[in-house]
């Protein structure tokens, strides 16, 4: 696995008001760059992949949708360098109505847990009042909380907090979890 994983805090910022698609750039706890994401506009089928840097010359992760359009849709996590599939993440549809949840797999397809968004009532409010409340979610693996991810209160610019600190046993993988904060940001941070 690549070194830029290595941490265990980083924060995925993308700005709100950018023309011809979204822009994601992925910090470290020393605030250094050490991913980037140009999301193209109009796409059918969602197909995110993630770089080292904005000159976009080392591809890392890719990020493929398995349907088109689907509530509940499927999302392939791939290691770009190893061309190996690390997990996906589903969204739960139904559920995501009032509650955002994703469901986490493994490469396989196996359940390995949930990522859920924090407080009901709280996850009610935001969809009427959007950034004014921020979204807060676990990321819960074989019951156990290993990840927080922290909206932070911006109306300029959409940022997500991502501590892996809670995650002593290193039983999520970090390339799963950069993805499922980026496509937090991408599918659930287009509500906001």
């Amino acid at each position: 696995m690549n070194s830029r994983f290595n941490g265990n805090k980083f924060v995925i910022r993308r700005k709100v008001m950018t023309v011809g698609g979204a822009k994601f750039h992925i910090y470290d706890d020393a605030e250094q760059l050490q991913f980037y994401c140009k999301q193209k506009a109009f796409k059918y089928k969602e197909d995110i992949r993630l770089y080292t840097g904005e000159d976009m010359a080392e591809e890392i992760l890719t990020i493929h949708a398995r349907t088109v359009i689907d509530f509940s849709g499927i999302y392939d996590v791939f290691d770009a360098k190893e061309g190996i599939k690390i997990g996906a993440l589903q969204r739960k549809g139904m559920k995501s109505i009032l509650k955002d949840e994703w469901i986490v797999l493994d490469e396989n397809d196996n359940e390995l847990g949930l990522i859920q968004e924090d407080n009901a009532v709280l996850a009610t409010v935001r969809r009427f009042l959007a950034s004014l409340v921020p979204q807060n979610f676990d990321v819960i693996i074989h019951g156990k909380k290993v990840t927080d991810i922290k909206q932070a209160f911006n109306p300029f610019v959409y940022k997500l907090n991502m501590d892996f600190s809670l995650d002593t046993d290193s039983v999520f993988d970090k390339r799963l979890g950069i993805a499922s904060g980026i496509l937090i940001a991408t599918i659930d941070g287009r509500q906001n």
